[in-house]
């Protein structure tokens, strides 16, 4: 069972990726806010931490948001559908 040996707790996964604007799309299953520090992983190589600095829902900026929210923020690093985010 790999999961139990990721740091920090799962907190949703990637729906989507904006590739110009360096956007991903987060499918929340627990409560993000910004100031949270957040680490994603997936594929071969990609595992990085990141502060979370601004987060928009449907073209609106936000402070925090709940379980089974869509949220848009920009990453610094290309990501993929299906990669987990966890909160560390």
């Amino acid at each position: 069972m790999p999961e139990e040996i990721e740091e920090g707790k799962l907190i949703g996964k990637i729906t989507h990726y904006f590739d110009k604007i360096e956007v991903a799309v987060i499918e929340l299953s627990a409560p993000l806010s910004v100031g949270d520090t957040i680490r994603i992983v997936g594929g071969e190589a990609t595992d990085f931490t990141q502060k979370v600095e601004s987060m928009e829902m449907e073209h609106e900026k936000i402070q925090k948001a709940k379980k089974g929210d869509s949220v848009g923020l920009k990453v610094k690093e290309k990501v993929r559908e299906g990669y987990k985010v966890y909160k560390v």
